[in-house]
């Protein structure tokens, strides 16, 4: 069976968040990312076709190592506590790269173009997120989920690039405070949704509202 270092993806992955670490994502090319992994440049146009497609291959394995260790996360919590324990598993599994990390956002500032693409890729890693956390990510309020977390992550995200402390102190708080933000925003929700539902009621019949949603 071939070893991990022998498997040509990933050779091609380790090399392209290797040369990420060091250079300007926009600088690096294709061929310098085959240079670097021992393979030729067909092999990557085989596999890859492009660096956006390495990312997002990357991407996919840190998703599975989430989803691969998401049975020890409790499920006797809140999906408050769910979700914070998911998403802080994908920080730590994303450390080993953070510095080829940083350097890649900070190229999409510049080329605008290849964040708008990458935000499905996005939308998809939060939606295996969700259902890591025992949440649908299926149907409308599965959109609207997606969307939500996506918003949080990207706003951690920010606060984990510039976290230099080994226990993550501040991605923690800032991952807690951004959660209990919607948490509490969803709960008005709740509530304004209730309070128009018992209005609607005709007179006397106050108590026979259905189960909320």
């Amino acid at each position: 069976m071939a070893t991990r270092k022998q498997d040509p993806n990933r050779k091609i992955i380790d090399a392209t968040l290797k040369l990420a670490a060091q250079r300007d994502w926009l600088d690096i090319s294709l061929s310098e990312i085959a240079s670097e992994a021992g393979v030729t440049l067909a092999a990557i146009h085989e596999r890859f076709g492009n660096k956006q497609a390495i990312l997002s291959a990357y991407a996919r394995e840190v998703d599975a190592a989430v989803l691969a260790d998401s049975a020890a996360i409790d499920m006797d919590g809140s999906a408050r506590d769910r979700l914070f324990d998911v998403i802080m598993r994908r920080f730590d599994e994303l450390s080993r790269h953070k510095a080829a990390i940083g350097n890649i956002l900070d190229s999409y500032r510049c080329q605008p173009v290849s964040a708008l693409c990458s935000l499905p890729g996005l939308g998809r890693s939060m939606a295996w997120m969700l259902e890591a956390a025992g949440l649908s990510a299926g149907g409308w309020r599965g959109v609207v989920r997606v969307k939500g977390l996506s918003a949080i992550y990207l706003s951690v995200l920010r606060v984990w690039l510039k976290d230099g402390s080994e226990d993550m102190a501040k991605t923690m708080a800032a991952l807690d405070q951004a959660l209990a933000r919607a948490d509490n925003f969803l709960g008005r929700l709740r509530s304004r949704r209730r309070t128009r539902t018992t209005q609607d009621q005709p007179a006397g019949q106050e108590g026979s509202a259905g189960a909320p949603g």
